[in-house]
């Protein structure tokens, strides 16, 4: 049986006016209410603008979605 994965797509501003956008997973902890996160993909080329960096970032994430790639088996 497949299971989806829980993923999050954020922007971070690494220098000034150099956006990336960056996949997250969700890491589940039975010790805490909060949720945990590892990067899983980022861009390699900056974007000039938040808003564009989101949404690069957001065609890759249906990039992958559409391929499967965010499905894991569970047995």
């Amino acid at each position: 049986m497949a299971a989806l994965r829980e993923i999050a797509l954020t922007v971070e501003e690494r220098d000034t006016n150099q956006f990336y956008w960056v996949l997250l997973e969700a890491v589940s902890t039975d010790e805490t209410e909060a949720i945990h996160y590892r990067k899983i993909r980022s861009a390699t080329l900056a974007q000039t603008t938040y808003s564009n960096a989101l949404a690069v970032g957001y065609s890759a994430l249906r990039r992958v979605a559409e391929s499967g790639g965010f499905s894991e088996t569970i047995l």
